[in-house]
């Protein structure tokens, strides 16, 4: 995608809120780690698919800043909840501070520590609409499987980076590539989903639960 289509493209999803503008410019000034907030357009479509399958209860592995964790919660209706996992307590207090901006903080469960601990201790029954996977890549199969039996059946579960910079496309990728790329084949087999892989942003990986 050329420059000049990716401007386009990010047109089309409208202008981040003030809130949003500013959870942006502060993400920024942490340097490098920043490139792990993911882009408005891929944002917009969350909201949306909140919207689309009539979300009440939302998971995400990695909180980060809190911009995906914004975009779920702003989507909820009122009584809805995103629970969100991160190890960091210095990047999600600046997530804290936006959520409250927003107006939205009490529609979010914020849980520190390892997330294969925390979704673990999520109730065994199907009751999660939707769930949201974008922290350490080798970990994603096994998130998957934790998940999967908690989601209702017709809920939605995606993976962001499935892409991964296209190294994952590469003839023998290695390191976080050969991660996903593994995952990538994992949820393609998966007979309890039907997926489909979107070129947006790093790749977005969406599965419906049959």
């Amino acid at each position: 995608m050329t420059p000049q289509i990716y401007r386009y493209v990010r047109e089309q999803a409208g202008r981040p809120s003030a809130v949003q503008e500013k959870l942006i410019a502060r993400t920024l000034e942490l340097g490098d780690s920043a490139e792990m907030q993911i882009p408005h357009e891929q944002a917009v479509l969350l909201s949306l698919l909140v919207k689309l399958t009539g979300a009440q209860t939302v998971v995400e592995v990695g909180t980060y800043t809190g911009y995906s964790t914004l975009a779920f919660a702003q989507a909820l209706p009122p009584s809805g909840k995103v629970i969100t996992c991160d190890l960091s307590a210095e990047w999600t207090a600046i997530a804290e501070e936006a959520w409250q901006a927003a107006g939205v903080r009490d529609r979010i469960d914020l849980r520190l520590g390892a997330a294969a601990q925390t979704l673990a201790e999520l109730p065994d029954e199907p009751v999660v609409d939707l769930v949201f996977i974008d922290a350490d890549k080798v970990g994603y199969v096994h998130y998957w499987d934790l998940l999967v039996p908690r989601v209702r059946q017709g809920g939605l579960l995606l993976a962001d980076n499935t892409l991964y910079y296209g190294e994952a496309a590469a003839e023998q990728p290695e390191g976080n590539a050969a991660a996903i790329d593994a995952f990538n084949r994992f949820v393609r087999d998966d007979t309890r989903v039907e997926s489909v892989l979107v070129p947006i942003a790093d790749g977005l990986t969406l599965a419906r639960k049959k």
